[in-house]
């Protein structure tokens, strides 16, 4: 429960606002309209956004994606 949390609470790029608040206006404008399958769509979103798992599966959430440092000699 503790990693869910440090996921949550941690490392917010725009890239994860912007699928939380476009999640969050599909979602709601899907469910006014009753719209099942754009309101699965907008949770899904949502989700990514929340979750961050939209990144190679939350790979890049711990740091797997940073590339290393090479040194050429001179």
């Amino acid at each position: 429960m503790k990693e869910l949390w440090l996921r949550i609470s941690t490392q917010w790029t725009i890239i994860r606002v912007f699928y939380l608040l476009t999640g969050l206006f599909i979602a709601s404008q899907a469910f006014i309209e009753g719209q099942w399958f754009g309101a699965i769509f907008g949770i899904y979103f949502t989700s990514m956004g929340l979750f961050a798992f939209g990144c190679a599966s939350g790979a890049c959430f711990s740091g797997a994606c940073e590339k290393p440092t090479v040194y050429k000699a001179d």
